[in-house]
């Protein structure tokens, strides 16, 4: 194929991915569901099992093997460009007055979907066979349970906002625990890369995660200083600023990458290192266009994701095993973080609110999954089953959490003061105590928002 040839197909193909991938996000949404069901539904429909199994031809000219590396490099700089906006926008300080409880929900309901998922990964290691696993390692272990325990903090703090929970108790308390789940799930997810294929990688384990480390502390000590004498010191122009950073995020995922660790830890590293502005605050002329940017490239992700969903490589085995790990995603989330609500000192109706609003997953789970598949710590059936109970476990959130308000003698308790209402992340062009007090209609929900 000529160059002019596969600049042709790549345009045309993108053409197809942005407005399948937002039309589809923009039909769930009137459905009343996350931007991202729609999304992950559209990039599993243009990938092979869908459209490559009806339509094989068509799915060979619309998507030929020339462009692939052209896609993959889109859909690796949104998740780059996503995940920095992740790590910046994530606080502690959000914990507030609840710092306890919020610790003790975060633990619980990691710890027992971490201890559950590992567990069947050892007990049903011979079922797993069926699903082409491996004998199962100290990295695979670790990364079902991480594939249990992951909450997607985007999608939860978009539906807070959309259900009028931002300025609940409940609500402030979810999204705290969840900033504190993220930090452990991708700490613990970077441990399991250290284990998984290291493929042309001169260095082994021990060597790289010395250099990770050192690496960490480096961005961590030095980074952040650096980049406040250098671009708010500075008074840079934003838009400077603004590729100045996704530059510098691109170079510290292409370090880890490097380090066998996946770009996304390095991005994710590169947000939380990211100087805030002199009051503490985000920086809204730079958090806007991160969004902008990660919603709009993001279509490529869902699309590359679906290009390893093998539908038809589907037998029983899979279709029981999607089963059961859908139940243990939901029951071990909500469960979890209800008791411990419950524990820390919530009524019964808003621990069960903290439960079902912890059982949200998205983009975060989806991002998880293919950096355990490059890294060999999943077999392409087993990443279609956990895929698919990603796009369900989303899919229960909203209903689940419609049946605990049903079932509920009384609203969520309001969180005292507004100062708490606050801390929930607002989408970038409105702060959060603006948020929607109505149940979600999908009007006033954000696409950036709900990818996650």
């Amino acid at each position: 194929m000529s160059a002019e040839a596969v600049v042709t197909h790549f345009l045309f193909a993108s053409a197809l991915i942005l407005v399948a991938g937002h039309g589809a996000g923009w039909l769930a949404q009137r459905l009343k569901q996350p931007y991202i069901v729609g999304q992950l539904a559209a990039g599993i429909a243009l990938g092979p099992s869908l459209l490559g199994g009806m339509a094989p031809r068509a799915h060979a000219l619309l998507f030929p093997g020339e462009i692939g590396t052209a896609l993959t490099g889109l859909a690796q700089f949104a998740l780059v460009v996503f995940l920095f906006a992740v790590g910046y926008e994530l606080d502690l300080k959000v914990l507030g007055d609840r710092a306890r409880t919020a610790v003790t929900v975060a633990l619980a309901a990691f710890v027992v979907p971490m201890a559950v998922g590992s567990g069947c990964a050892l007990l049903f290691r011979e079922q797993l066979r069926a699903l082409d696993m491996p004998a199962p390692t100290v990295g695979t272990v670790l990364f079902a349970g991480v594939a249990l325990s992951i909450t997607a903090v985007p999608v939860l703090t978009a539906i807070v906002r959309e259900n009028g929970l931002a300025d609940t108790v409940p609500g402030v308390l979810a999204v705290s625990a969840a900033g504190l789940l993220d930090v452990l799930g991708w700490t613990v997810l970077a441990g399991t890369m250290l284990d998984g294929d290291t493929g042309e990688q001169a260095l082994g384990w021990q060597w790289r995660a010395l250099v990770a480390t050192g690496f960490a502390l480096l961005m961590l000590l030095a980074a952040r200083p650096l980049l406040r004498r250098l671009l708010w010191r500075t008074r840079m122009e934003p838009s400077l600023r603004l590729a100045l950073l996704i530059g510098f995020a691109c170079a510290s995922a292409s370090v880890t990458q490097f380090l066998g660790l996946h770009a996304i830890c390095g991005a994710l590293l590169a947000g939380l290192v990211c100087p805030r502005q002199e009051d503490g605050t985000l920086d809204p002329d730079l958090l806007r266009p991160l969004h902008v940017v990660s919603s709009l490239l993001i279509p490529y992700f869902f699309v590359f994701s679906g290009q390893s969903v093998a539908l038809n490589g589907m037998n029983a085995t899979g279709w029981l095993t999607l089963l059961v790990v859908t139940v243990l995603a939901v029951v071990t989330k909500v469960g979890s973080g209800s008791v411990a609500a419950r524990l820390g000192g919530l009524g019964r109706d808003d621990a069960r609110t903290v439960g079902v609003l912890l059982s949200a997953r998205g983009l975060t789970e989806l991002i998880a999954l293919n950096a355990g598949l490059q890294a060999g710590l999943l077999s392409k059936p087993l990443y279609t089953v956990l895929v698919f109970m990603a796009l369900a476990t989303t899919l229960f959130t909203q209903p689940l959490l419609l049946l605990v308000r049903r079932l509920s003698a009384h609203g969520p308790t309001p969180a005292p003061g507004r100062d708490a209402a606050a801390r929930v992340p607002g989408p970038p062009h409105r702060p959060a105590q603006e948020a929607p007090r109505q149940p979600a209609d999908g009007s006033a929900a954000q696409p950036v928002a709900d990818a996650g």
